[in-house]
């Protein structure tokens, strides 16, 4: 008989290098699926993290193997550092994604460090965690996994949208949950933001003073991933090969790039959503109001919504959690429909 109620610390790090997202949540399963955040907190990472994950699509694998160590330890004391600061007492397990260093499922690869069995052994939890190597194995892309959050959480919206590192979105479409990535978003604005001495483009100031480069939108707009059917993920490596050889190519300023990138997810936002419809958007793009605006300009008829703040910082430390919950019950946490994958499964390593 399984339980009613869990108590589950989420743990996220996303490609837009923010930090890592820690959340301790209530989920209750009765008729369906709730949830309450409890504590949560973004971790940020020292500069010289920052660096190494940046840098680490360069490694060389006896690199990558000895990040992979450096980095499962650092995790397990960002984790153990929260439980004792909260003082938290009932946790049913520990729920991680890792950060996600290649992701190559097009070759039957993807590598999220921070997974290895030392996770375990610095920390007296279960642990869950390494969630997307076996959709990979099953023929999937291995992303995106928050779908089947969105569809136990948030089904009374149409689209679900997040905004981190690259956007993605999943809704229903004939019975069945859809969900893919559209375009890089803060992988892009943030490195540009950098270019100026700042860690992000705050409320999108910066990108609001520029001009839009009709070229380079055109570019932008006409890659081939975009015409593209899903499923589809983005990683890393797109940014690096596709989208800055393109945006260094043209000598404009830093303002012109941003408003110019801007417009691009707008568009290929607009492109997904139909009229009339309910979106939720959540990530830290969600407070990019020069990006919100447009989006709504894109969007007319479409009623956009952003929940409180809690959700939209941890939305996906959130649903992560809900992904170890449903792996500890053997209950589906992946979508075939979503991931390309053989068939729905339950995904994810656990380390009683």
């Amino acid at each position: 008989m399984f339980k009613e109620n869990y108590n589950v610390i989420g743990v996220m790090s996303g490609t837009s290098l923010d930090g890592v997202d820690l959340a301790y949540l209530k989920f209750n399963c009765t008729d369906q699926w709730t949830y309450e955040i409890l504590q949560s907190e973004t971790v940020a990472y020292s500069e010289t993290w920052v660096d190494q994950l940046k840098n680490a699509f360069h490694f060389s694998t006896s690199e990558l193997e000895e990040l992979n160590i450096s980095y499962t330890k650092l995790l397990a004391s960002i984790i153990a550092d929260f439980i004792s600061k909260h003082q938290l007492v009932a946790i049913d397990a520990v729920s991680s994604h890792g950060h996600t260093i290649l992701h190559q499922p097009h070759n039957g690869f993807t590598l999220q460090i921070g997974n290895l069995p030392l996770l375990r052994d610095l920390l007296p939890y279960t642990i869950v965690c390494d969630f997307r190597v076996q959709d990979v194995a099953l023929g999937g892309q291995g992303a995106p996994l928050v779908p089947i959050g969105d569809e136990l959480l948030f089904s009374e919206y149409d689209y679900c949208l997040n905004l981190g590192g690259f956007s993605n979105i999943s809704f229903n479409e004939n019975g069945s949950r859809i969900a893919f990535d559209i375009s890089p978003v803060n992988t892009v604005l943030n490195y540009y933001a950098s270019q100026l001495g700042l860690p992000y483009d705050d409320g999108g100031t910066i990108a609001k003073t520029g001009t839009i480069h009709p070229e380079l939108l055109a570019q932008l707009n006409g890659l081939d991933f975009y015409a593209r059917s899903y499923p589809k993920s983005l990683g890393m490596e797109f940014v690096q090969e596709t989208i800055f050889p393109i945006l260094h190519s043209f000598t404009i300023s830093v303002p012109d790039v941003l408003a110019t990138f801007v417009e691009h997810i707008a568009i290929q936002i607009a492109t997904v959503c139909i009229p009339n419809t309910k979106l939720l958007i959540t990530g830290g793009g969600a407070y990019h109001t020069f990006l919100m605006n447009r989006l709504q300009h894109h969007l007319p008829t479409v009623a956009i919504t952003l929940p409180e703040d809690k959700t939209i910082q941890f939305k996906e430390a959130l649903i992560f959690a809900l992904l170890g919950v449903l792996r500890l019950r053997n209950e589906v946490n992946v979508l075939a429909s979503v991931t390309g994958a053989g068939h729905n499964h339950s995904s994810g390593t656990v380390y009683l």
